[in-house]
């Protein structure tokens, strides 16, 4: 009687000690009793009535990401394309996850494909091309509103690839050829036009500069011509001066003695020179005036030599 207590006592520890459950950081256990649900538990220690109740699913509540393998899809203008999605997802109610849905991974899948399918239908080949965060947006907004009632939120999908058939892969490659070679003729004119405007503003700027260079030569030149005639100039009005003073010192000279007939024509000749003062241009000097004059005038050869 003993052992049978005994052994009684270890299979009521055992069984108690079996359906204790520690339930761990992100993950919730959704519990049935005599086939109905119960209770979801959430992290920690919790005891299951043997025999009563039940762990109907066990539930991750992390992110989870669910890639689908390319689906067939066709454009509106009747393209047929192979795109494949990822969908990043999270179990927000394991209650409606466990009885809001039959096989929800698998509905999930569907109900992706049927939603890009009819994304697609209404775009054109070009636009789903060019347009896949649009289509993404869409499909994210439609994934979880539909999944709402079975306990799953949709946080982001993404068109991993899209697969055109080969002949329009062909066609896109040459229009991309096209592109490009068209933008490098484009590229190679404006350098070509940009060489020539470097090269026309360069010649511009070198006659420029040689007129500078003419100019100011031209203005030194002139300036040293000036320079020299008025030096010219000076050293004849020297001349001139110390002839009229060496005439001066004559008639001073024949004045203290009586005047004769040469100290008559030396002061004509005063007079003269201040009669043309300069200006006149021609002088009529009398015959009997000349030989006066010529001495004047070797006087003045020999002042400036």
């Amino acid at each position: 009687m003993g052992y049978i207590l005994l052994a009684l006592a270890i299979i009521a520890f055992a069984l108690i000690i079996s359906n204790i459950h520690f339930v761990q950081q992100s993950r919730a256990y959704v519990i049935e009793r005599l086939g109905a649900y119960h209770s979801v538990w959430s992290v920690g220690p919790h005891f299951k009535i043997p025999f009563i109740d039940r762990i109907a699913r066990r539930v991750s509540l992390k992110e989870q990401v669910l890639d689908y393998p390319p689906q067939p899809v066709i454009t509106k203008d009747n393209v047929t394309m192979q795109i494949d999605t990822v969908v990043y997802f999270q179990i927000t109610d394991p209650k409606l996850y466990t009885y809001g849905v039959e096989q929800p991974m698998m509905a999930m899948e569907t109900l992706t494909a049927t939603t890009l399918r009819n994304i697609i239908g209404d775009l054109e080949l070009d636009q789903t091309l060019t347009s896949r965060d649009v289509v993404n947006t869409k499909m994210r907004a439609i994934l979880d509103e539909a999944t709402d009632p079975w306990g799953i939120k949709v946080n982001r999908v993404e068109l991993k690839n899209i697969l055109p058939p080969a002949d329009i892969q062909n066609s896109m490659e040459k229009q991309m050829k096209a592109e490009r070679d068209r933008r490098q003729a484009i590229l190679q004119a404006e350098g070509s036009k940009k060489s020539a405007i470097l090269l026309a503003e360069g010649e511009r700027e070198s006659a420029i500069l040689r007129a500078d260079a003419e100019k100011q030569a031209a203005i030194l030149r002139a300036e040293a011509e000036r320079e020299s005639a008025i030096l010219k100039a000076e050293g004849e009005a020297e001349a001139i001066r110390k002839v009229q003073q060496a005439l001066a010192d004559s008639l001073a000279m024949l004045n203290e003695k009586a005047p004769n007939e040469q100290v008559i024509k030396l002061k004509s000749i005063e007079a003269m020179q201040k009669i043309a003062d300069g200006k006149a241009t021609k002088i009529i000097i009398p015959s009997e005036m000349q030989g006066l004059v010529g001495l004047a005038n070797g006087i003045v050869e020999g002042t400036k030599e």
